[in-house]
């Protein structure tokens, strides 16, 4: 693989052989240890690569280019090698063991879906841990729906990334062995590769972090957004979370605008409630991105709409599971139109009781 031998140590390790009843996917973990060289390394289907934190450095030049921050940490742009660019992310505050983070992220490893970033590889060093991703070249979906320097997603693609986003869930809800909430889906946590296709990312950070998620969690302040009402009041979180924040998201697609707009005159300045309205009046089309130009498949848009508003129900049963959500875009199931949130309704007639929260 053009790597010399004074350069790194590798070492394969395998999971324990079991009775062929069902096959399964082995995932290999190469060891980098950086002396003299810049490891040169192609990424491999299956393997996990670990990486020393001084080599981490050496590929991100010592973290110099921020990418984004989030509540979980900060991501840096990086190097393999001269074609292959990656993205860095360090895990803030995180406490958890040696041990079981490796097994984590062992686990993440065999999580392969067209729609979730691509783990390539970790570092786990006294109190430092580190995910190596790919690097997605388009960014994150709210650079473009919200800083859009002079571009503008059309609704060609909007709609790909809708559905591409839906599946994804799915996929973590419902398919893979081990079921995963995101509980942190908007648009800075879906990033968009060279051909726009979405990349859910930041899908295995409840998992990796476990205990610490809780606190984790106390960066992200603000109104009623994307957390769903159970969060808010402390009850019990189940995947229909993911639901309420992916609905809340879908009303960004649509309007090109964050849901709470102080500079829009509409007399509903909270945009889910008033695209509620408006679509039950049967006027999707004023719902859609100005810059658009009314440029959009009606019937779609119309779908997206009464999907988006089942997805914000209060009660979490009245809402879809992802996987009947991706039937409902698809059109393959029927959608019926939902009741307004009486929730969101208070928030419009009585603007003082927005809530402000913390978690």
């Amino acid at each position: 693989m053009g790597l010399s031998r004074g350069s790194l140590t590798g070492m394969l390790i395998l999971p324990k052989k079991k009775k062929k009843k069902k096959k399964k996917t082995a995932v290999l973990i190469w060891i980098f240890l950086r002396r003299r060289q810049h490891p040169r390394i192609m990424p491999t289907e299956g393997i996990i690569m670990q990486f020393k934190y001084t080599a981490l450095q050496h590929m991100t030049r010592n973290f110099s280019e921020l990418l984004g921050k989030g509540g979980f940490g900060s991501v840096f742009k990086g190097a393999l090698s001269s074609s292959t660019v990656i993205a860095v992310k360090q895990i803030r505050s995180v406490m958890q063991q040696e041990k079981d983070f490796r097994t984590e992220v062992t686990t993440l490893a065999r999580i392969q879906h067209i729609n979730l970033i691509r783990l390539l590889g970790f570092c786990c060093e006294g109190t430092k841990r580190l995910l190596v991703y790919d690097y997605m070249p388009n960014g994150s979906l709210d650079r473009h729906l919200f800083n859009r320097n002079g571009v503008v997603l059309d609704w060609k693609t909007r709609y790909q990334i809708i559905v591409g986003v839906a599946k994804g869930l799915e996929y973590l809800h419902e398919k893979c062995k081990e079921r995963i909430i995101h509980c942190d889906i908007k648009p800075e946590n879906i990033l968009l590769d060279s051909e726009f296709c979405p990349k859910v990312s930041d899908f295995g950070m409840a998992k990796l972090i476990h205990r610490d998620f809780s606190r984790a969690l106390t960066t992200m302040r603000g109104t009623i957004g994307y957390l769903a009402p159970e969060w808010i009041l402390g009850q019990p979180i189940t995947p229909k979370a993911d639901v309420y924040s992916y609905g809340m998201m879908l009303f960004e697609m649509i309007s090109g605008r964050r849901n709470i707009d102080q500079s829009q005159r509409t007399n509903d300045k909270y945009f889910p409630v008033w695209a509620a309205r408006k679509l039950n009046e049967g006027d999707v089309i004023s719902l859609l991105d100005e810059n658009l130009a009314h440029e959009a498949n009606i019937e779609e848009l119309a779908r997206v709409c009464k999907v988006a508003c089942w997805c914000i129900q209060e009660n979490e049963a009245h809402r879809p599971s992802m996987g009947l959500a991706v039937l409902m875009l698809e059109g393959l199931v029927e959608v019926n139109l939902a009741p307004i949130p009486s929730l969101l309704l208070q928030l419009t007639e009585d603007p003082s009781s927005i809530i402000y929260y913390s978690i």
